[in-house]
């Protein structure tokens, strides 16, 4: 048994070798280092309030792929991943047992309070068995203490504020170099590795990749620095990132990092340095911008959680507002497998439900309509998402959801998106609601946005019978009728070849809001 200084490295959402600060500071004070990843099992169970699976089947392949991944390259520089399956607090101490060796438990900082509740478990087992525990911050891009303020009780309500502050006021530190080899675990310690389950054996059912997905891509970090280089390097696509990032159809319309980013396959700093890197090289623009405009979203975000901790998950939000939320499980059912009769909700609907992914459009949508029109718990969608999306990120997620319900970081009053203007605005011929409801391939055009306005001949052609091959709306907005009645811009197959594809719509100047939505996400 080693006597020798051994610092286990508690991994959660920093799955990565670069940018880690916890590698290097295990690195400068052990002579031996374990890295250990938990599956912890309250990330199986169900969400808060409407009991839904907290770890869908995308997301949880996704980590596993991540798992692996990271495990292949601590292999590679001397090391492996260490893998157990239980509370993290309960197999660090059982490891201390173990070893005997342990001087230290080292881990990333989150702001999640479950993530906050493992961590005191973590630090009292440390501190009865007189281990040190040292902490890192490696979420976001502005380090925490590097933000110009006094005190997180002090963060701006509105993000405007917020951005402002941190453009002129803070810096984004440098990015940690990738450690060339690790040091080993501690010899004749007898530690297994141990297994990476399987989603069965995590009681989860595994996914089959739908051909049409939007997010065709696999975890790790390996995946996320390749994705980098071809979206920054090989394509220059991210330097027609602004135009481009409203768009619903293919891989390319938007970086796609944020399933990486959520656990910590990339770091933000990285996609930072890679940007001041990239208009250095080649071209900055608004495009480039951008980004980084998108990556302090989610640093906002995580602050808002960090700063409010359990009231991102009351039903009367951040500002403490009470609504009259319906709790409908037959319209929560119809909105969540894609069969509301409003067809750009449903596709997008459909999207999720079938590849864990939805564009940030859609996101802004079909929240909205949740919300909005049919005014049911915000909770109910947001534990959907929570449950289904790849990218899930909590501060985002929840912290989007409470600004679409009206009752979060939000200036403006009674926001809200008309779903036929929005279809028509960014998917002006259809081709995205038929990508994902072939039941209403037969209507050309625009059209296909509001079939219950189509005359019965029209439908008859179309090979669609309202309430039985496609469903009425099952609300009806008085809004929606200004925009039912008009020839979309660009619908015709003549003009689709002047504007190109209208899954990379123009930017209209009469959009509507944009709002961001899980940016850690999907921007």
């Amino acid at each position: 048994m080693s006597t020798s200084r051994t610092v286990i490295c508690l991994l959660r959402n920093d799955l990565r070798l670069h940018d880690n600060e916890v590698f290097h500071w295990a690195q400068r004070n052990a002579e031996h280092i374990v890295p250990l990843y938990c599956f912890d099992p309250g990330h199986y169970l169900g969400t808060a309030n409407y009991n839904l699976p907290r770890t869908g089947p995308f997301r949880l392949r996704f980590l596993l792929d991540s798992i692996q991944d990271l495990r292949t390259s601590l292999i590679q520089r001397g090391s492996t991943l260490v893998v157990r399956r239980g509370r993290p607090q309960e197999v660090v101490g059982d490891l201390i047992k173990q070893l005997g060796s342990v001087s230290a438990v080292a881990f990333h900082e989150e702001v999640v309070p479950e993530d906050q509740q493992v961590e005191r478990g973590v630090r009292d087992i440390c501190s009865q068995m007189k281990v040190k525990v040292h902490t890192c911050w490696g979420s976001t891009l502005y380090h925490r203490d590097d933000l110009p303020f006094n005190h997180l009780s002090r963060l701006p309500d509105v993000y405007t504020q917020f951005r402002k502050a941190v453009e002129t006021q803070g810096r984004v530190r440098p990015v940690l170099p990738t450690l060339d080899q690790l040091k080993p675990l501690p010899p004749g310690s007898g530690l297994d590795e141990g297994l990476i389950p399987s989603p069965e054996d995590l009681e989860q059912t595994d996914t089959v990749r739908d051909p049409r997905s939007a997010f065709p891509c696999s975890g790790g970090e390996t995946q996320a620095l390749a994705r980098l280089q071809h979206y920054f390097w090989d394509t220059d696509a991210v330097a027609t990132y602004k135009e481009t990032r409203n768009g619903l159809i293919g891989l390319d319309y938007s970086t796609k990092c944020s399933p990486w980013l959520a656990i910590g396959c990339i770091s933000p700093r990285y996609i930072y340095q890679q940007i001041k890197k990239y208009e250095s090289e080649r071209t900055a623009n608004q495009s480039t911008y951008w980004v980084v405009f998108e990556l302090l979203w989610r640093d906002y975000f995580k602050f808002v959680g960090a700063k409010y901790g359990d009231r991102l998950f009351d039903i009367k939000g951040l500002q403490d507002k009470s609504i009259p939320w319906k709790k409908d499980m037959n319209l929560f059912n119809a909105w969540k497998e894609g069969r509301t009769g409003v067809p750009f909700v449903d596709a997008n609907m459909r999207e999720l439900a079938l590849t864990g992914f939805m564009s940030n459009r859609g996101r802004q949508n079909v929240a909205s309509f949740l919300t909005k029109d049919l005014g049911l718990d915000w909770r109910m969608g947001a534990e959907w998402f929570h449950y289904l999306l790849v990218d899930h990120d909590v501060s985002s997620n929840y912290g989007n959801w409470l600004y679409s319900a009206g009752i979060g970081n939000d200036p403006r009053e009674n926001r809200k998106f008309n779903m036929i203007k929005q279809g028509l605005d960014y998917d002006n011929n259809g081709d995205y609601v038929r990508h994902w409801i072939p039941e209403l391939k037969g209507i050309r055009g625009g059209e296909v946005h509001a079939p219950w306005t189509l005359s019965s001949a029209s439908l008859s052609h179309a090979r669609v019978s309202l309430n039985d091959t496609y469903p009425s709306p099952i609300v009806m907005a008085p809004e929606w009728s200004r925009h039912t009645n008009k020839k979309p811009t660009g619908a015709g197959p003549s003009a689709r070849g002047k504007t190109g594809p209208s899954h990379t719509p123009k930017q209209h100047k009469d959009r509507g809001i944009d709002f961001y939505f899980s940016k850690s996400k999907n921007f």
